[in-house]
């Protein structure tokens, strides 16, 4: 699914967007996207995205470029909503 265009787009669409792109998975060892999101909510990595001040691609390029160096195993684990959560597809 592509990202709604800030421009053309509500909040409620943009919201919406980012709780169906980062819902879980319930699959961590091939998911990646609580690792990503480094144990952060992703309403508020995007929030400004969310309230239309910076677009999606902008956002996303900045905090991966920002969490280079930092993907450890037990940091991955840590960030993880399923690890944390005693989910049974845990890693």
């Amino acid at each position: 699914m592509t990202a709604p265009d800030i421009e053309t787009s509500t909040r409620e669409e943009r919201l919406e967007f980012i709780r169906e792109e980062f819902k879980c998975l319930g699959n961590c060892p091939i998911c990646g996207k609580c690792s990503f999101l480094r144990g952060r909510e992703a309403e508020y990595v995007y929030a400004d995205y969310i309230d239309g001040h910076r677009s999606f691609r902008d956002i996303t390029a900045k905090h991966r470029n920002n969490s280079k160096g930092s993907r450890d195993h037990t940091q991955r684990r840590q960030a993880c909503v399923c690890w944390r959560s005693g989910h049974p597809f845990r890693t």
